[in-house]
């Protein structure tokens, strides 16, 4: 799954799952409110999230296909792919060389990885 979405499709996205299961037309209000759209903006980026098999649209109830976890997993694994040619200790050298981890950080990374260790 690789789906790609601006950052305005992003937001709108947000606010689905955020809401979901939502009506149709209580999402038009919504869209309206936090994004300044009209029922017409809202709609044909609405059809266009539904194309992307991110959400569907059934009888004027739109839910979610795949997750905010999912979607921000995929996201996370192509950054990963296109920056650091896969490799996730690349990735965590990268991102901890420009920040201190806290103690709590650290123990996190540690549990994940003992549980990892654990499965294979």
């Amino acid at each position: 799954m690789e789906i790609e979405l601006g950052e305005v499709q992003e937001q709108f996205a947000d606010i689905i799952w955020e809401k979901e299961p939502v009506a149709s037309g209580e999402l038009v209000k919504i869209a309206e409110a936090q994004l300044g759209w009209k029922k017409s903006t809202t709609y044909t980026v609405l059809r266009k999230l539904c194309e992307k098999g991110l959400f569907q649209n059934v009888d004027g109830v739109v839910t979610s296909i795949v997750s905010k976890s999912e979607f921000a997993g995929e996201k996370s694994h192509k950054f990963v792919n296109d920056n650091f040619a896969g490799s996730l200790p690349s990735f965590i050298a990268a991102f901890a060389a420009g920040k201190k981890l806290t103690k709590k950080e650290v123990d996190e990374i540690q549990k994940m990885i003992d549980e990892f260790r654990e499965e294979a």
